[in-house]
């Protein structure tokens, strides 16, 4: 089979796929099997008990073991497959140290991508083999879902929220990206690829033609325009948090509640700052809805978490 193909059991190239594609079969598998089942008897009965035959007719009542034991054991079978698709589930959103991190916007009708070193694709994402890639991704208007068959991927992209899942290609080639959401008019038109490229080539192509600065350093450059440290920062006089090291750890706010801070909380303090106040601080930041763009929000995200774990964060 081709690398362009949509995607089938012979064509798995994500460690992704193995997972999903056993646990698709088992779930086939048994739904087969008690359909087959359950269509033999009722073959079996039509026959046997067809008008005019001669045959013994009336109620008969099970044995309360045997309704026990049937019940009991297709809940043992559910709740198997409710643990065995959550584990697979939950593994996809659980990303490796290591993962190299990659911003998408979604908007009609394409994908915008941007890598952490500055260079950006549109419908297309390069990216090596066997070395996890992060996806942080949202939308700029409608609902939007990134899906990649071949790599058993799929995840809604949502406008005002981050999502992300995080995969690793297993084979080299080219592979369809798909929005398997109608998000409008040009919905079917809404195509891209994915480009699995050894690690020696992504890294030659990553590093051609940069000019551009680092997502984190354009980040840093729009901190500093929109005047976030002017209260931000050490040296400010304003009384505002301190945001080195902030991705990640816990913050306490004034309603009583904690979070940890991740990227839906630096979104929403961005354009919805009283939203979630942090404990001990007026809530007086202005909102920059309309201010920044999507993808000027990513960059600061990248900034914020290229401060690493130095500095004290909001707590």
């Amino acid at each position: 089979m081709s690398s362009t193909g949509l995607g089938t059991f012979v064509h798995a190239a994500s460690t992704a796929a193995p997972a999903t594609d056993r646990l698709f079969l088992a779930l086939l598998a048994i739904c087969g099997t008690a359909a087959l089942a359950i269509t033999c008897t009722v073959l079996v009965f039509a026959i046997r008990y067809r008008r005019g035959a001669q045959v013994e007719r009336g109620q008969v009542t099970a044995p309360k073991a045997l309704e026990i034991g049937w019940t009991l054991a297709t809940l043992a079978i559910f709740l198997g497959f409710f643990a065995w698709g959550a584990h697979v589930f939950a593994g996809l959103y659980r990303e490796p140290a290591d993962a190299l991190p990659v911003y998408v916007v979604a908007k009609q009708w394409m994908w915008k991508l941007q890598h952490a070193s500055g260079k950006r694709e549109i419908n297309e994402l390069h990216v090596p083999l066997g070395r996890p890639v992060h996806l942080v991704m949202t939308s700029q208007d409608a609902i939007h879902s990134f899906f990649v068959p071949a790599f058993r991927l799929k995840q809604d992209v949502v406008p005002g929220r981050y999502t992300g899942l995080w995969f690793t290609a297993t084979q080299l080639g080219e592979f369809p990206l798909l929005c398997a959401e109608y998000c409008g008019s040009e919905h079917s038109r809404m195509l891209g690829r994915i480009v699995v490229m050894q690690p020696a080539a992504f890294a030659k192509w990553l590093a051609a033609g940069l000019e551009q600065p680092t997502l984190a350093q354009y980040g840093f450059a729009r901190f500093r325009q929109l005047g976030c440290s002017g209260c931000h920062s050490a040296a400010s006089t304003v009384h505002a948090p301190l945001l080195e090291g902030l991705i990640g750890r816990t913050v306490h706010l004034q309603d009583g509640r904690s979070l940890v801070a991740d990227d839906n909380y630096v979104r929403d303090s961005i354009l919805l700052p009283q939203k979630d106040v942090v404990a001990g601080f007026a809530p007086v930041m202005p909102s920059f809805a309309g201010q920044v763009s999507e993808e000027d929000i990513q960059a600061l995200i990248a900034y914020l978490r290229a401060t690493g774990a130095a500095g004290g964060g909001a707590r």
